[in-house]
C-alpha cells in the first residue's frame, strides 16, 4: 500500500505556496489537489504535515500574520497617533495592491475569511483581524495619556474606523484600484482623524 512520503520539503515554501493557492481561490473554493500541486507534495503528505485542510489554512495564517508582523511594528512605534494612521493606511494601500503577481491584490484574510463554511475558519479570521485591532487601539490609548490625541478621543472607534477604512481599500485593490487611488483614499480618511493637540499659549 503506498504511504505519503517522509516530509522532504520547505515549510515555509510549502506555506507561501498554499497562500498562494487560498488568496486566489478563496478557503471553499482551494481543492485539496489545487493544494497539493501548488506545493509539489501528494495528499498523504500533505495530511502528515498539516492534518488537514483547516490545519494547512491556519499554518498559512500564522505564516501570512508573520510575514505582516514587521509592518505592524513600525506602525505601532510611530511617534504620534497621526503618523500611526498614516503608516497603517498608507501601508494597507502598499500592500493591497498588485505587486506585479508577487502577490493577488487585496487581503488574504477578506479574500478568505467570509466565504468559508466552516465556522472555525471565520472564527479564526476574527480573532486575528481584532488583534491588530487591539494593538492599535492601546496605540491610542497611549496617545490620549501623553496628550498627543484630545481626552475625549476615543480609542476604540479610531482603531475601529482604520480597521474599516483598510478592509474597504483592500475590497477595492482586489477589484481594480490602483496604488494611486489607495493612497488617495488613505489621505481623504485621514482628514477625519483627530490631529494631535496643540499646546495651549501661556496666559
Amino acid at each position: 500500500m503506498a504511504v505519503g512520503r517522509p516530509r522532504g520539503f520547505c515549510t515555509t515554501q510549502a506555506l507561501d505556496a498554499a497562500m498562494q493557492v487560498f488568496w486566489r481561490k478563496g478557503y471553499e473554493g482551494a481543492s485539496i489537489a489545487d493544494l497539493t500541486a501548488a506545493i509539489g507534495i501528494n495528499s498523504p503528505s500533505l495530511y502528515a504535515a498539516f492534518g488537514n485542510k483547516e490545519g494547512l489554512f491556519k499554518a498559512v495564517l500564522q505564516r501570512y500574520d508573520e510575514r505582516r508582523q514587521e509592518f505592524m511594528d513600525a506602525i505601532l512605534s510611530a511617534p504620534t497617533a497621526q503618523a500611526t494612521a498614516s503608516r497603517y493606511l498608507h501601508g494597507v494601500a502598499d500592500f493591497a495592491a498588485d505587486t506585479g503577481g508577487a502577490t493577488p491584490p487585496g487581503c488574504l484574510l477578506l479574500q478568505c475569511g467570509s466565504s468559508c463554511g466552516d465556522e472555525e475558519i471565520p472564527d479564526y479570521v476574527s480573532r486575528v483581524r481584532a488583534e491588530k485591532e487591539a494593538a492599535l487601539c492601546s496605540r491610542f490609548e497611549r496617545a490620549v495619556r501623553e496628550g498627543d490625541l484630545p481626552p475625549d478621543a476615543d480609542p476604540a472607534v479610531l482603531a475601529r474606523y482604520l480597521s474599516t477604512i483598510s478592509n474597504g481599500m483592500c475590497v477595492q485593490a482586489a477589484a481594480g484600484v490602483s496604488l494611486d487611488e489607495l493612497h488617495a483614499i488613505a489621505d481623504m480618511a485621514l482628514t477625519s482623524f483627530p490631529a494631535a493637540m496643540q499646546a495651549q499659549p501661556a496666559e
